[in-house]
């Protein structure tokens, strides 16, 4: 009933089964029936997929290996495939039967789940109503309309999906243009991680390679959600786990990922009876927040062991690796032996004895890899916590060798690779020199628009102009109402897109919708069938070519859509050749090979290459490229990452915001978050039973949501279900993107604006069941 689904019945029970399993494949034959893609067209996309030979998945940036499995997918990967395979399409039918205002009324999946973009469009304010435009129009419009702004007022953009050949061509031409403001989805995740680590070991990206973890003999995860983010992660833990490697995991919920876990492509595994790998050796429910405390904890363990002396202590502290490679060790020495446990356990929430055995076997380890994720970076002490990680890996050596070292997982399929490339509003991470030297314009030099700055132009009135390669944006930020208040007073927004989202739905005065190739589709230029690359999170480039037809025969490329654009608005201000770049993309690998020659020589002849080729990350070989020329250790401002919240509130808590395992980033499959025994629905709180005892609370009641800061600001949620579930108590978890709302845009980390996510204070009310419309 146009997108208005009835609510189904709502279950929540604790789900006891392996991550995998049958429970993912009954999850993968459902959603292919709904989404009316038979089984031969299904598998043959996914038997090609992360293959070196085939497309890179346009989920997550998980490794892709040299010798993949016989179906190197995940539930997750294969639910991304299924969603732009769709036989269902978002056609110039479907806009004239539906007014823009009421589709704002629709829910996120909803909107997506209407299928492929087919025309680009227009917004008609007169109809409210989107129309059919040709290409030719959109483009010559979309020009004329920058063209008569300041290009400081307009913003460039993009998700983590666009290829690195999408990418560079976006940037330049955002640069020709004039402007600098150049935001990614990195900005809403891992901008603590790429500011973080240059300060600590002077690469911006981790040192881990998928190959180290074949040799690791122990294994942290900090903060991360493996089963849904990242399940292919899970077979080379799986394959540590049976060699005994020690897996020990830091994180405030019990994710099935990292409990228990069923390989979907072994028969014997399949047939069996048993419950599945053990994941985690350890599993250490800390408090939300409590990360920089636990770390604290097992390197004043060790400084306690090297104090002991004995064997033990011997190896506990390697005193050697730092004099030659560290710098500020004393300093960072003198603050943890300072610091008492007393702080320790009450902000981490953990017991010492826990933490000490934690350092004691690491203590013993000769090869770990430490892997995070949000849940360290999304705190206002973000930048922190990841230095922190990287203090305790270097304090042992953990970093440059094979086997051990620090491993962020990052999001997006191309979200890393697109910072490599120039996307950012910071103008010392771009080689602009080389770009006014080999294309003839002079780019502009003053730092750019992030997310946070570009939110704060919109409510100020200083942006005019949103063009957005991908992405959702207005969903994925903070302070989602006033954002989406204020978003009609753009003069433009442009948005390149495959389906479409809730972004879309918010005019400016002049808005054109434009829709494009998806990544498992053919993309045929003047010189034939093209191939594109991506990056992974273990900073491999890896080719991808698309073999499906496409949604429609009147999408275009990205790449061609960009340089249309370009065309439009920016003639003769440079000396690219747009046209010859999109007739062969070899063209433009040559020039970011040009750009950035250390990573991407031959990149032509390399990025074919089963496993793709790894870029030149000095850190692996314990050169630091940091202001000292060493690897910096950092001295913690406090143990509160979250300093500004307050909690102590009767019926005050800290929400993080979480994704189900039927989502990618603001992508909602379906209403199923099997792994957390969640049915049926999105709009469910998970709180500690001690917490709902206390405030009179049963399952399923009510409750209402709303910020507890004091800044003239009402943010409030209603009509969310509450359910016990093992949560630390005073904290609580919920949705993202539907509980955005909450979070203010001030509310974010220090150094890298982050979002601070994974720590918002709320109040909780008890309210009335919501009444049928």
């Amino acid at each position: 009933m146009d997108g208005q689904r009835k609510a189904d019945k709502v279950e929540v029970e604790q789900y006891d089964s392996p991550t995998g399993g049958w429970g993912s494949v009954g999850s993968l034959a459902r959603y292919s029936a709904r989404e009316g893609i038979g089984s031969p067209a299904l598998w043959a996309s996914l038997y090609r997929q992360n293959k070196p030979t085939g497309f890179a998945c346009v989920s997550c940036s998980w490794a892709k290996p040299a010798t993949p499995h016989r179906f190197e997918f995940c539930e997750n990967g294969a639910k991304a495939t299924i969603w732009e395979q769709t036989h269902h399409r978002t056609d110039r039918n479907f806009f004239a039967s539906h007014r823009v205002s009421a589709l704002r009324e629709w829910s996120d999946h909803d909107l997506e789940r209407q299928g492929r973009l087919t025309h680009p469009l227009r917004y008609d304010a007169s109809l409210d109503q989107y129309v059919p435009v040709t290409w030719e129009d959109a483009f010559t419009a979309i020009g004329r309309e920058l063209a008569a702004l300041d290009p400081r007022s307009v913003v460039f953009y993009a998700s983590g999906r666009a290829s690195l050949e999408a990418t560079y061509m976006y940037q330049l031409f955002a640069r020709i243009y004039g402007s600098q403001n150049l935001p990614d989805s990195s900005n809403m995740c891992h901008e603590s991680t790429s500011v973080g680590l240059p300060k600590s070991i002077g690469s911006p990206v981790g040192t881990v390679t998928i190959e180290d973890f074949d040799k690791a003999d122990m294994i942290f995860f900090f903060g991360h959600n493996t089963g849904s983010n990242a399940p292919r992660l899970l077979h080379p833990i799986q394959e540590a786990r049976k060699r005994g490697v020690p897996v020990i995991v830091f994180n405030p919920l019990l994710e099935r990922g990292l409990i228990r876990f069923k390989n979907p492509q072994s028969p014997a595994e399949m047939l069996s009876a048993s419950e599945g790998t053990r994941m985690s050796s350890d599993y250490f429910q800390l408090r939300c927040g409590g990360d920089m405390a636990a770390m604290t904890g097992i390197a004043k363990s060790l400084f306690e062991i090297e104090s002991a002396g004995g064997q033990a202590g011997a190896k506990a502290v390697d005193r050697a690796f730092i004099a030659q490679h560290g710098h500020g060790f004393e300093a960072f020495e003198a603050f943890v032996r300072a610091t008492g446990w007393d702080e320790i356990t009450s902000r981490s929430g953990l017991e010492q004895e826990a933490l000490e055995d934690v350092a004691r076997r690491y203590a013993q380890a000769e090869r770990v890899i430490a892997n995070y994720g949000m849940g360290l970076t999304q705190h206002r002490h973000g930048v922190g916590n990841v230095r922190m990680l990287a203090n305790l890996l270097l304090m042992r050596g953990q970093i440059g060798k094979p086997g051990a070292g620090i491993s962020p997982i990052r999001g997006h399929s191309n979200v890393q690779g697109q910072r490599t490339v120039g996307m950012t509003e910071k103008p010392e991470l771009a080689p602009l020199d080389a770009f006014a030297e080999f294309y003839g314009f002079e780019p502009p030099r003053e730092k750019g628009l992030d997310t946070i700055g570009t939110c704060e132009g919109i409510l100020d009135g200083s942006v005019k102009a949103f063009i957005g390669l991908g992405g959702n944006f207005s969903r994925a930020v903070p302070e989602t109402a006033l954002i989406e208040e204020k978003w009609g007073g753009l003069r433009l927004h442009v948005q390149i897109a495959t389906k479409l989202n809730r972004n879309h739905l918010l005019p400016g005065e002049v808005t054109y919708l434009l829709p494009c190739l998806g990544r498992i589709e053919r993309d045929t230029q003047a010189s034939g069938d093209q191939t594109v690359s991506v990056e992974d999170s273990t900073a491999c480039v890896h080719a991808s070519f698309g073999r499906r037809p496409p949604a429609s025969p009147v999408l275009l490329s990205e790449p061609k859509i960009v340089a249309e654009l370009a065309k439009a608005t920016v003639p003769g201000r440079s000396s690219i050749d747009w046209d010859a770049w999109v007739a062969d993309y070899g063209i433009v690998r040559d020039e970011i090979a040009r750009a950035y020659p250390k990573d991407f020589h031959d990149f032509n002849a390399r990025f074919r290459q089963p496993g793709g080729f790894h870029r030149d990350i000095a850190a692996c070989r314990r050169e630091w490229n940091t202001e000292t020329g060493k690897a910096n250790f950092y001295v913690p401002e406090t143990l509160d990452v979250d300093s500004n919240v307050d909690t102590t509130g009767y019926d005050v808590f800290n929400l993080m915001t979480v994704r189900s395992n039927d989502q990618f980033n603001t992508t909602v499959y379906g209403m199923e978050d099997r792994l957390r025994g969640i049915s049926g629905t999105r709009r469910v709180i998970l709180m500690n039973r001690a917490d709902m005892d206390r405030l009179a609370l049963n399952d399923q009641d009510f409750v209402t949501l709303e910020t507890h800061v004091e800044d003239g600001v009402e943010r409030r949620v209603g009509n969310l279900r509450v359910h016990a579930f093992d949560v630390p108590p005073g904290d609580i978890a919920g949705y993202y993107p539907e509980l955005n709302c909450l979070i203010p845009l001030w509310h974010h980390a220090e150094e890298s604006h982050v979002p601070a996510a994974k720590s918002v204070p709320v109040r909780m009310f008890k309210s009335s069941a919501p009444q049928p419309a």
